[in-house]
């Protein structure tokens, strides 16, 4: 069995706060420039606001990057590396990899509020604004320059790269409304700017890099080195304060893929992701994303024991390494998720169906994750049609890895004499827990299994009978116990 250790201090519960998430707290009091000096406000890039933010968390052991589970080693030395050293980073990753959410974390690196010129498109800093009507203004107004409060979460600007992504989306164009109002072509307040330069002082992403137009791609050249932007023939020099993040997949992060040299030459750090390389990991990944709380409902919670979200991330791994499936496109967590909560599912149509009062999973459900990420999945060419096939017996090997990582030594003559005495038990996605107990009846050594399980049997019949449904199918995974598979029924000890 792998070792399976403690989660690593990086991991958070389910709960974490998103980037979109409202503000925390009340902003500070502060309305004036005036006023802002006075409180013996700061004003620190945004690279040197993330430098010495993350120090502040590494020297406390503070969590730096939540949600984050598996790159502890790996992944999170180099960002932080990067971060210190003040450079744009790409990150390189097969899908499904939380290249993304890693992303998104950045943000707590950032200061809770940061002030900017009240009104201005760019969020010029009131120390030091770069546009032209906010000079204008600092000039007019002196310390009683007006000043709003940003809260880190506005702070973030996000970006999926599209073929029919403009320079105008990313960086700016001239804006018609404002030309037709009278203002000349040559007045540079005629600009509309694009996501880039109205993410100025934060952070920006572009997911998917690749997938911009080369003409696209030449448009950030400059933000990334000279740290301006160019609108058409506008003559602007625009100082944009932002740190610049983007993802993409490796095949077509190269010179014969579709990024130019150029781009690939300004970025400061390259970080390549990876998806859990132990189980431990990718079951803290099930449970911190899978969704089967099921709040509300009237049926409750479904319960989902610890041995069958071991077999969904086994199932995972070995769909991963699996040599008939693309290696390349890569197997996403999404698909460890997904089949967690199709499982919750299963259980959650059995309990409406028969009465249930608390859904369950079991054994029998894990067949329903075939049919469920089969489209999730690339395969060779040379598996077409047999793609069920593939899976259903990946599956069956999950399932025999984790009986033996759970069973194995275990005393379960008691039960295969069950079945030498009183002949086969049927069971299936319908037949409820209490139904399935009573066909199977006493079983003596049931509770030391159950206690190997971690199941209290007492406490809840379901968790029993999925105990006992896993015990079963080990048995005849392991050629010690016969079974029928017949559309919605299964029949343990038949021939």
């Amino acid at each position: 069995m792998e070792d399976l250790p403690a989660p690593p201090r990086h991991s958070v519960p389910p709960t974490t706060t998103s980037p979109t998430a409202g503000p925390a707290g009340a902003p500070p009091s502060a309305l004036t420039v005036g006023e802002l000096r006075s409180s013996g406000h700061p004003h620190r890039s945004v690279r040197a606001e993330l430098r010495e933010n993350l120090v502040a968390l590494m020297r406390t052991d503070a969590v730096r990057f939540p949600g984050i589970v598996g790159f502890d080693e790996t992944v999170l030395p180099q960002v932080e590396r990067a971060i210190l050293a003040g450079h744009d980073i790409v990150f390189l990753g097969e899908r499904g990899q939380g290249k993304t959410r890693l992303i998104r974390t950045l943000i707590y690196l950032l200061d809770e509020w940061s002030p900017a010129v009240a009104g201005c498109e760019i969020n010029d800093h009131p120390y030091a604004p770069v546009c032209g009507r906010c000079r204008a203004l600092a000039a007019e107004r002196g310390d009683d320059l007006p000043i709003a409060w940003r809260h880190r979460s506005e702070r973030f600007g996000e970006k999926l790269a599209t073929p029919d992504t403009s320079v105008g989306d990313l960086i700016g164009d001239v804006d018609p409304v404002k030309v037709a109002e009278g203002r000349t072509l040559g007045d540079p307040e005629t600009v509309h700017y694009g996501l880039v330069p109205r993410t100025n002082r934060g952070i920006f992403s572009v997911n998917e890099l690749p997938d911009l137009a080369e003409r696209i791609q030449v448009s950030l050249l400059n933000v990334l080195e000279e740290r301006d932007i160019q609108v058409r023939g506008y003559l602007l020099r625009l100082p944009l304060d932002l740190l610049l993040v983007a993802s993409a997949n490796p095949e077509d992060y190269t010179n014969r893929g579709r990024i130019i040299t150029p781009l690939k030459d300004r970025f400061g750090a390259e970080v390549r992701t990876h998806y859990p390389l132990v189980l431990a990991d990718e079951l803290d990944l099930i449970r911190q994303e899978a969704v089967i709380s099921w709040a509300g409902s009237s049926l409750g919670a479904p319960e989902l024991a610890d041995h069958l979200l071991e077999v969904v991330a086994r199932f995972t791994r070995l769909v991963r390494d699996a040599p008939q499936v693309d290696q390349r496109s890569g197997v996403s967590a999404r698909l460890a998720v997904a089949a967690a909560e199709t499982v919750a599912a299963s259980a959650v149509r059995r309990a409406a169906l028969t009465g249930e009062d608390t859904p369950t999973a079991r054994v029998v459900d894990l067949s329903s994750i075939v049919p469920a990420v089969r489209g999730k999945i690339e395969f060779d060419q040379l598996e077409e049609g047999r793609e069920d096939e593939v899976l259903a017996l990946l599956l069956r090997r999950a399932i025999a890895e984790t009986f033996r990582a759970r069973l194995a030594g275990a005393d379960l003559s008691g039960l295969q004499n069950r079945f030498d005495s009183d002949g086969p038990v049927e069971t299936g996605d319908l037949v409820p827990a209490a139904e399935l107990l009573r066909r199977v009846g006493p079983v003596p050594g049931l509770a030391a299994i159950l206690n190997r399980l971690g199941v209290d049997g007492a406490e809840s019949p379901g968790l029993a009978a999925a105990a006992l449904e896993l015990a079963m199918e080990g048995l005849h995974l392991n050629r010690r116990l016969g079974k029928e598979e017949l559309p919605g029924r299964t029949v343990y000890g038949g021939p």
